[in-house]
C-alpha cells in the first residue's frame, strides 16, 4: 500500500506546525479579524478605516537570508525580517499595517522550524498592530533540495488618499536627506555575502554571524517619532534591492536627484570587512547593501537640526537635475 508519505509529503506534521504556531497567530488579532485560524480564508473588517481611505499591499520574501539561517539554525529572525521587511515597504507610501499573509516551502516539513519562523513573524505583526490572518506552508519534496526553505509575504495596509507619499508636489532641489540607521544588511545582498564567507572566511565569529542575522528593521515607529516632533516627511525611500542607486529615484519627480554625501554616517565595520574581503566597488557595494541606512527621508532643509537632534543624521541633498541619477560624493573609508 502507498501513501502520501511514501511521496515526502507528511500530512500530520502540517497538522501539527499549525497547532505549534496557533497560539503566536492568535496574539496578533486585532477586533477587526473575523475569522479563526485554520479557515479557508481570513476575514478582516474594513468598518474602520473611513471614507477616502486607500488600501496599499506589497508581497516579498527574504531571500537566500534563509540559507545563512538555515546554516546556523537560527529561524525567528526570518520570520520578523519578512514582515518588517513589507511594514517599511508600504510605509513608504504612508500606509500602516493592518493584516499580513504568509507563505512558507520546503522539501521537507519540520514543524518546529516552521513554528520558530510564524512565532518571529507574530512578534512582528504586534510590534505594529497587524493581524497574522492567514498563510500556507508547502512540503515540496524533489522542488527544492533537502534542508532548504523558502518564506515569502504579503502585507496589505491603508492610509488616507490625503497622506500618501511621496509628496511630490513638495519636493524641490534644497530639500535634505535623512538617513535612518539599518540594523544589518536586512534582507538584501545576502548571495554576494554567503560567496564572500565560503571564500574569505572559513570561521566566521560570532559577533559577524549575529549581525548579518539580526532582523530587518521596522521604521514605522521611527517615523512616528519624527513626525511627532513636527518633521513631515516628504518622501521616503526604503533601501533594499539596487540600494541608493535604485531605491531612492523611485521616490522623486522628473528633475530631482539625489547627492549622498558620503562620511556623514559610520558604515559598519560588517560592511568593511565584506568590501575588503571581496574588493567590492563602492558603486557595488551601495548598489547591492544599505551600507548602514535602511531608509532615506526627504524633508525640508528647515527641519534638518530638529531630526538630526533626535538621531537622523542629514546624509545628503536633492538636486536639480535632467536625469534624476543618485550621485555618491565623499569617502566613507
Amino acid at each position: 500500500m502507498t501513501n502520501y508519505a511514501d511521496a515526502g509529503v507528511d500530512i500530520d506534521a502540517g497538522n501539527r506546525a499549525v497547532k505549534l504556531m496557533g497560539e503566536a497567530v492568535r496574539s496578533t488579532n486585532t477586533p477587526a479579524v473575523l475569522s479563526e485560524l485554520g479557515a479557508f480564508g481570513g476575514l478582516f473588517s474594513t468598518d474602520g478605516l473611513g471614507e477616502g481611505s486607500v488600501l496599499v499591499a506589497s508581497t516579498d520574501g527574504v531571500g537566500t537570508k534563509v540559507e545563512l539561517a538555515a546554516r546556523y539554525k537560527r529561524w525567528k529572525g526570518v520570520g520578523q525580517d519578512l514582515v518588517n521587511h513589507c511594514v517599511d515597504d508600504i510605509l513608504v507610501q504612508g500606509a500602516r499595517p493592518l493584516f499580513f499573509l504568509d507563505y512558507i516551502a520546503t522539501s521537507k516539513l519540520v514543524p518546529e522550524i516552521v513554528a520558530e519562523i510564524v512565532t518571529g513573524m507574530a512578534e512582528a505583526c504586534r510590534a505594529v498592530d497587524c493581524a497574522l490572518l492567514g498563510g500556507e506552508t508547502a512540503e515540496m519534496p524533489g522542488v527544492y533540495t533537502p534542508g532548504s526553505v523558502d518564506v515569502a509575504g504579503t502585507i496589505v495596509g491603508a492610509v488616507h488618499r490625503d497622506g500618501l507619499w511621496p509628496r511630490t508636489e513638495a519636493i524641490k532641489p534644497g530639500d535634505v536627506l535623512l538617513g535612518m540607521a539599518s540594523d544589518s544588511p536586512h534582507t538584501n545582498g545576502y548571495s554576494l555575502i554567503r560567496l564572500l564567507l565560503d571564500r574569505h572566511c572559513d570561521d566566521p565569529s560570532d559577533e559577524l554571524i549575529e549581525w548579518l542575522l539580526t532582523p530587518h528593521r521596522s521604521y514605522l515607529g521611527d517615523v512616528d517619532e519624527l513626525r511627532a516632533l513636527g518633521v513631515e516627511p516628504k518622501a521616503l525611500a526604503h533601501i533594499t534591492g539596487g540600494g541608493f542607486y535604485e531605491n531612492i529615484p523611485r521616490v522623486l519627480p522628473e528633475g530631482v536627484a539625489a547627492e549622498i554625501e558620503l562620511g556623514t554616517w559610520a558604515v559598519p565595520t560588517g560592511f568593511r570587512q565584506l568590501a575588503e574581503w571581496g574588493d567590492v566597488p563602492d558603486a557595488e557595494s551601495f548598489r547591492t547593501w544599505n551600507m548602514g541606512i535602511g531608509l532615506v527621508v526627504a524633508i525640508d532643509a528647515h527641519d534638518a537640526d530638529v531630526a538630526a537632534a533626535a538621531g537622523h543624521p542629514v546624509i545628503g541633498r536633492l538636486v536639480a537635475s535632467d536625469t534624476g541619477d543618485v550621485e555618491l560624493v565623499g569617502d566613507w573609508r
